[in-house]
């Protein structure tokens, strides 16, 4: 037997996630924090990818707090992140799309963080084996607060991190830090750990692939606007391609990768959107802004907004999403221009090197 062993195809000194955190922020309770979500992320992966055999395919038989019916990878993703994040010793408040009230953490575990996370997006595509993802916001409790919902009803302005995962024929982690550029972790399964892949992530300078994603089977309820914008898009001088896989992290993290725009407006069913704010487009807008993207509402409450600069009244408020390079977000704003609304200009720099 000839074993051959190739020393080029190991890296002796892998920068996993903990040690990303650790140089780039000096912060030991937002290690541990990073490492509980990382730790729940892995479990999650787990369930995923042995939901056939695990029989975690189909309904639980409950809804969760936006009225979706709850699938049994949603209750048992849930559990994992709730169970890992409240005894991380760092946490004082969690805000899950599964639960409808705040978690409360007990006393004796309670720390600084305020985390808010949708622990399987995409989970109605989980039964035919099509991407999935947990998206995540973190805010700091304020000053003299015992840790309440109040501490987390704040815009993204106070976000101090914003990330996502995507379950796929491989796990990366995509997150950044307020004003620090983004970055990608691929889950390394022979060592268990997240190992840094993807190093200032930003948008194709050139706007890159011209890709629109959106659900055309609500265009009959869109305003005018935005269904000029997706013609536009399909008949106009550049030749679009429709991509849209029905799991907002799938979606963004291609967006990001390679160009486009990424589409789910208010609309006449729904004039509020669709998208819960605190925990996929306060996060999403943070990672599209300092990758060099735009994050806007598209006309939401008599305005264009940034999502970002949008306040939560209630914790599971939604809101409309339109995220791309600003090649593709400029043919948006023309048509509301067109339709006599008022629009701001368009302004995007990715964040490149850490301060």
């Amino acid at each position: 037997i000839i074993l051959n062993f190739n020393m080029a195809e190991f890296d002796s000194d892998a920068q996993t996630l903990n040690r990303y955190v650790m140089a780039s922020t000096k912060d030991h309770e937002l290690v541990i924090l990073m490492n509980a979500i990382a730790t729940s992320c892995k479990l999650i992966t787990s369930a995923v990818q042995r939901a056939g055999i695990a029989h975690l395919y189909g309904l639980a038989g409950e809804v969760n707090s936006t009225g979706d019916d709850q699938k049994k990878l949603d209750v048992l993703s849930n559990d994992m992140m709730i169970n890992a994040l409240v005894n991380s010793g760092v946490c004082a408040i969690l805000v899950s799309e599964e639960n409808e009230e705040p978690i409360i953490v007990p006393e004796g575990k309670k720390g600084k963080f305020c985390v808010a996370f949708d622990p399987l997006d995409g989970s109605s595509n989980i039964d035919c084996n099509v991407s999935v993802g947990t998206i995540f916001s973190v805010y700091e409790k304020r000053e003299g607060s015992d840790g309440s919902a109040e501490d987390l009803l704040r815009s993204g302005a106070d976000c101090i991190c914003a990330g996502y995962v995507v379950y796929s024929s491989a796990v990366e982690m995509v997150f950044c830090f307020k004003n620090k550029p983004v970055h990608g972790f691929c889950l390394d399964p022979t060592i268990g750990e997240f190992v840094h892949t993807r190093k200032n992530m930003v948008f194709p300078a050139n706007g890159g692939k011209t890709i629109f994603s959106c659900n055309e089977g609500n265009s009959v309820h869109w305003d005018q606007a935005i269904k000029d914008a997706v013609d536009e898009f399909k008949s106009g001088s550049k030749s679009y391609t429709a991509r849209y896989v029905g799991s907002m992290v799938a979606d963004i993290h291609r967006t990001i990768l390679y160009g486009g725009i990424y589409i789910y407006p208010a609309d006449h069913k729904s004039p509020k959107g669709k998208l819960r704010l605190l925990y996929e487009g306060i996060p999403m807008a943070m990672i599209i802004e300092q990758a060099g993207g735009i994050a806007s509402t598209g006309l939401f409450n008599g305005k264009i907004q940034r999502v970002i600069d949008l306040v939560p009244e209630q914790i599971h408020d939604k809101c409309p999403i339109i995220m791309g390079g600003q090649r593709d977000v400029q043919v948006v704003y023309d048509q509301y221009k067109k339709q006599g609304a008022e629009v701001p200009e368009l302004s995007a720099a990715a964040i490149t090197h850490e301060e």
